[in-house]
């Protein structure tokens, strides 16, 4: 439904990754349209010159709003960013979809909207690098994990010989289990007969006091 208003619009757009939902108001609360639009900034500027001269737009901070707010300030609307966390009720309302979430939207912008700070470009930018390198920084130890290979070792180990400079094959014996005595509780003898040997052999093993 639309309706012919002269005044100052109020929209309220319930922003989504691929979809986005438009609900246009009156200053007073009456609602004029809605609008279903696939995101592209061509089609959200066509969508808000319907709301006549320097509407208010109100959005959620939610993911990928940067392109939104530029392509409507672009547009000439004056353009007010909701905290996610100011508008959690919308979650615990019995009749809940996208046009209902845009008019509440629209209705907050009308009396108590818990308004977030739209950040510069300049500080965009170093959000996302140090977003990035975060992201990094914990992937760091994974990397590492993903990079050992996870093939078994061969059940065979080359040994040099200094005597001929020739590499010979033994059978590697089996892997040690897990100590399960801690270091302080191991004898001087018991260390030094589980350290490995001179030909880089494995040890005996491990035993407690």
């Amino acid at each position: 439904m639309t309706e012919a208003y002269d005044g100052r619009e109020v929209v309220g757009m319930d922003l989504h990754r691929r979809r986005s939902v438009l609900v246009r108001m009156t200053g007073d609360g009456r609602k004029l349209e809605t609008a279903r639009i696939t995101n592209s900034p061509a089609e959200l500027r066509r969508q808000i010159a319907r709301a006549g001269k320097s509407p208010r737009v109100v959005l959620e901070a939610t993911y990928g709003w940067y392109w939104a707010a530029d392509t409507l300030a672009a547009a000439g609307a004056k353009v007010h960013l909701a905290h996610p966390l100011g508008v959690k009720g919308f979650a615990y309302r019995r009749v809940k979809n996208d046009e209902r979430d845009a008019a509440g939207l629209a209705d907050l912008l009308m009396g108590r909207l818990p308004e977030a700070w739209i950040a510069p470009h300049r500080v965009r930018e170093l959000r996302e690098l140090t977003r990035y390198r975060t992201s990094w920084s914990g992937s760091a130890p994974a990397a590492r994990t993903r990079s050992t290979p996870s093939w078994p070792s061969p059940p065979w180990v080359g040994v040099l010989s200094p005597e001929t400079g020739k590499t010979s094959t033994i059978a590697r014996s089996a892997p040690r289990p897990r100590p399960r005595a801690s270091i302080s509780r191991l004898r001087p003898a018991d260390i030094s007969a589980a350290a490995p040997s001179a030909a880089g052999l494995p040890g005996r093993g491990w035993s407690a006091a």
